[in-house]
């Protein structure tokens, strides 16, 4: 078992999942059988000096979940094909799903390219630093339909128990816990108040939500999601079901409404052994 985290402070979207935006117009959509663009989302300059750029992705398809290993099919420039990039990806458009650390050094019109090849067709995205890219909770709220933002809003923590190793087709328990500082509070509607009345609601606090990052197969998550707890610390614990053996990367997501942390888990998935006996 091996756990990973990623600190997005960032607004996400409205509802509980930052993985699903809304569309920025609407268009003629396709259940299945189209491609994946790969997205650059921005970047921002960590502590250290170094630098994150953004990544996510359009999956064209407003049904369809499509499976692209790491590879020829999914790979970084420079060497380094493996960025922590998904697998696994869910209808529609996506946003700042993992990022990319350079140095501090990193120059300026430096690219990094993600290629995607889907439906045989090549599909590029090209992070670098220009200022115009530069992230900003005010560029977010553009997209993210979050509210407004509270200042002294922190992202929720959240931990992840122990995944030990599973036999096809046993399922794998997985137990994520969260804690959240309050913010942003409840959003109370005000009837004399006709431009805070037109503001979505915010989520009454923090939900946890599994989905799939990496795997040979599909996951289901039996829930897949908890119910949304303001104020005090919210645990979910989920049955994972597989429909092949390999190695998976699931991500668990706590979001309080504008912010969120995600952690990802590897989970092993053996062959049965009567599989390993016919071989």
């Amino acid at each position: 078992m091996k756990t990973s985290a990623l600190v997005v402070a960032v607004l996400v979207l409205s509802g509980a999942d930052p993985l699903g935006p809304r569309l920025a117009s609407a268009q003629t959509t396709y259940d299945r059988g189209q491609d994946i663009s790969p997205t650059y989302d921005g970047w921002e300059q960590n502590a250290d000096g170094t630098y994150s750029l953004y990544f996510g992705y359009f999956n064209r398809n407003a049904d369809e979940e499509v499976d692209v290993p790491v590879g020829a099919n999914n790979t970084f420039d420079g060497g380094v094909a493996d960025r922590g990039q998904p697998t696994h990806f869910y209808p529609n458009r996506k946003w700042w799903v993992f990022k990319v650390v350079v140095p501090a050094n990193w120059p300026k019109e430096q690219r990094v390219v993600w290629t995607l090849i889907t439906r045989g067709k090549t599909n590029q995205a090209k992070g670098w630093l220009q200022p115009e890219w530069e992230l900003s909770k005010d560029v977010i709220v553009e997209n993210m339909e979050g509210g407004i933002p509270d200042p002294d809003n922190k992202p929720p923590t959240i931990t992840i128990d122990s995944v030990e190793a599973i036999t096809f087709p046993s399922t794998a328990t997985l137990t994520a816990s969260a804690t959240d500082d309050g913010l942003p509070k409840p959003y109370r509607r005000n009837s004399s108040n006709a431009a805070r009345n037109a503001q979505p609601r915010r989520p009454q606090g923090v939900q946890i939500k599994w989905i799939q990052y990496r795997g040979p197969g599909k996951v289901t998550f039996d829930p897949d999601a908890s119910a949304v707890v303001h104020g005090e610390p919210i645990k979910l614990t989920s049955k994972a079901s597989f429909s092949a053996p390999g190695t998976y990367v699931l991500r668990a997501i706590a979001n309080d409404g504008q912010l969120y942390t995600a952690r990802d888990v590897t989970v092993t998935v053996n062959p049965s052994t009567s599989a390993q006996n016919q071989r």
